[in-house]
């Protein structure tokens, strides 16, 4: 939950100002993102032979030691979306990660996730790298209902397809 940003709910949000904003709020946001998160870089460059990229947050977790990789995404994920993540995943696990650090993690914040992108991306089954939604207010009640309902209904399809795979082996 980004409400926490004041940043109006409706209308075309630029990534830019979502960043703003964040960096704005940063000790709100670390608390959001939970314990162990220490700030490293906005917009950090990393590089390849030809050409500069640019992360839009970076963070290092002490607990988990690793660095978590922050893409903003003001519109509905996309497969370049997911294809940008794992590639500056693999990079900063090239580049910049430490002998005694963990895997680099990638999270792509969105405004709209598309279940079928997820299921057929490397984010499903994906350790590393992961794609969720964010709101800028809270939603009602009955908003949340629904997204419970539907989380449960998604999560009970997994189970069972994935139990059925496991009775084909045997």
């Amino acid at each position: 939950m980004l409400e926490f940003l004041g940043l109006p709910g409706t209308g075309k949000l630029l990534e830019s100002k979502l960043e703003q904003a964040l960096m704005d709020k940063l000790q709100a946001f670390l608390l959001e993102l939970g314990k162990g998160f220490a700030f490293v870089a906005r917009q950090q460059r990393i590089s390849t032979e030809s050409q500069d990229f640019y992360i839009d947050l970076v963070f290092y977790n002490y607990l988990l030691k690793c660095f978590v990789l922050i893409d903003l995404k003001s519109g509905k994920l996309v497969h370049q979306d997911i294809g940008q993540m794992d590639m500056y995943v693999r990079m900063y696990d090239d580049l910049k990660r430490g002998e005694n650090d963990n895997p680099t993690v990638g999270i792509i914040l969105c405004s709209q996730k598309d279940e079928s992108v997820v299921r057929y991306s490397v984010l499903n089954g994906s350790e590393q790298l992961f794609a969720s939604r964010y709101k800028l207010v809270l939603p009602s009640e009955e908003e949340l209902r629904k997204e419970l309902e539907r989380e449960r209904t998604l999560l009970l399809e997994q189970s069972e397809a994935y139990q059925a795979d496991g009775s084909d082996n045997d």
